[in-house]
């Protein structure tokens, strides 16, 4: 790998890495309380549905602008990795059941497919469109 390719690929990935973190952050890392409901007792959240789909259409975007401008073997991993990481570092720190776990291996799962989706389908459009116009 020349070092300029390499360099680029360190800065995009730390600038990557940075900006799936923020979308965590700003979306769901903020939110740590429950609901529960008064008649049922039911307990839920800590998110509720406009912040799961506001941190999905981010993650989307980010993917999308990494997959333009990057790999998609380097968008899908660091952002697979950074969102995980985050996400399961404050629900390991906030769960005594032990569920987070879980969570968490739904989490990489979705975000492996979804970034390689889309990252790949981001870096295709713009093949074409440099080879075809």
């Amino acid at each position: 790998m020349h070092t300029s390719t390499r360099t680029r690929a360190l800065l995009g990935g730390s600038v990557l890495a940075v900006a799936t973190v923020a979308v965590w952050w700003a979306w769901l890392g903020w939110d740590t309380e429950y609901t529960v409901d008064p008649v049922t007792d039911s307990v839920s959240g800590p998110y509720d549905g406009w912040q799961v789909v506001g941190c999905v259409l981010s993650l989307a975007l980010v993917a999308a602008v990494g997959g333009w401008t990057l790999r998609p073997w380097l968008v899908a991993p660091v952002m697979t990795v950074a969102f995980t990481v985050a996400w399961a570092w404050r629900a390991a720190t906030s769960d005594d059941s032990g569920l987070w776990a879980v969570g968490a291996v739904l989490i990489l799962v979705g975000m492996a497919a979804g970034t390689t989706v889309v990252s790949a389908v981001a870096h295709v459009l713009r093949r074409r469109r440099a080879g075809g116009s």
